[in-house]
């Protein structure tokens, strides 16, 4: 409205992976329009969506569409449920996967009441969050393996699954460590808990998703954001065996899963174009861009001796306001916010858009120029912010 224009870094909270108004995502999405955007059987296009899905997915046996990650999420927990016989899931402090109830538990915690670094206190969301909601909550601590271990040995008979991020934006956007998912996994297996993998985020990770990248072999997934083009999406698939407990076949449902816009034409079309643009060359030539702001990034922290610290990986990076990289959400957490606030601030003068908090997601959109850009810019933050520290 006031004229000014914008470098989108923020995507629509990761979502929009190939930027504004994506030429075959435009076209798929007005030749849909003109044949009609809702219908009670499946689409062709839903059938491509979900073949694409699951051969890129080493593991992904069946898959059902919903409207949003909230709800691939749900039921994921849900089939986790009725396929164990267990009502408790195990979850990372400080991971966000969503508005369910259960998955909601210490995602916002602090050090007030999130209790000792061995057993975190499950804490409930929302005022009026039911009791018996957060006791069916396991809270584990990002990469303390040890920890992790024992508490889903500990509550293993309770226990339906371990919903995992591999890389937990709120928490920190800090990747899962090989021996945090080795003991996860390995305690997880011992006594039939299910693993989720939830990479409504972070399914931009690679070609072939995040589970993959973090070496982790789940039974469930959960899909959402890039997989839409821009539109609302929302996918749970998994092993055959695990995604049975939704019926199908002549076989009783023992999870009912519908929605009245669930698959709908324009939300496949749209992902089907986003997704088939997302080639193996598309996805190096993101990481190629992360990697370049996140070496440019640490050189200007470096060179100026600032407390901060960068985190993330392909095409996904977080500042942090402390100089040692965290490691899990209670790192994150005791951060200096006032200095990522003010680099929000200096980027938005410049005209780049960045969340609050600190991260920036990259697009297929975005040219070597841009990322040249915003490495200026940051550089340009990091001696400025230099200078405060001289001045004070």
């Amino acid at each position: 409205m006031d004229g000014r224009q914008w470098l989108d870094l923020h995507g629509n909270f990761t979502t929009l992976i190939h930027g504004h108004a994506f030429p075959p995502i435009v076209e798929a999405v007005e030749r849909q329009l003109r044949d009609g955007t809702c219908f009670a059987n499946p689409t062709l296009a839903e059938i491509a969506l979900a073949e694409l899905l699951c051969e890129r997915v080493c593991g992904l046996d069946r898959l059902r569409f919903v409207n949003t990650g909230t709800e691939a999420v749900m039921f994921a927990v849900k089939a986790a449920r009725a396929f164990t016989g267990r009502p408790a899931i195990a979850k990372i402090e400080g991971a966000y996967h969503g508005s369910y109830d259960w998955v909601e538990i210490s995602q916002t915690s602090d050090a007030t009441n999130w209790g000792s670094a061995e057993e975190p206190n499950s804490i409930p969301y929302y005022a009026g969050t039911p009791a018996s909601v957060a006791n069916d909550v396991v809270t584990l601590r990002l990469n303390d393996a040890q920890s992790a271990a024992r508490l889903i040995e500990k509550h293993a008979g309770r226990l339906a699954a371990v919903l995992l991020d591999p890389m937990p934006s709120r928490a920190g956007l800090i990747p899962v460590e090989p021996a945090f998912v080795e003991a996860v996994v390995t305690a997880a297996r011992r006594h039939g808990v299910l693993v989720i993998s939830d990479e409504v985020m972070n399914f931009r990770l690679g070609y072939t998703g995040a589970a993959a990248r973090a070496g982790l072999a789940p039974d469930l997934w959960t899909f959402g954001k890039i997989i839409g083009g821009g539109f609302p999406i929302g996918a749970i698939g998994g092993r055959a065996a695990v995604m049975s407990v939704f019926g199908g076949e002549g076989v009783a449902a023992a999870v009912s899963q519908g929605g009245t816009f669930s698959a709908n034409p324009v939300s496949m079309v749209a992902g089907l174009a986003s997704m088939q643009a997302l080639t193996v060359d598309a996805f190096e030539k993101l990481e190629a861009h992360g990697d370049t702001l996140r070496t440019r990034f640490e050189s200007g922290v470096a060179q100026h001796k600032l407390p901060l610290s960068i985190t993330g990986s392909a095409s996904l990076l977080r500042v942090h306001g402390r100089a040692k990289p965290p490691r899990d959400y209670r790192d994150t957490v005791a951060g200096d916010r006032s200095i990522v606030a003010r680099m929000v601030e200096h980027f938005s003068r410049e005209g780049l858009l960045v969340p609050s908090s600190g991260m920036i997601c990259l697009s297929t959109a975005l040219s070597a120029t841009d990322i040249e850009r915003v490495a200026t810019v940051f550089e340009a933050f990091a001696s400025a912010e230099a200078l405060r520290g001289e001045k004070a």
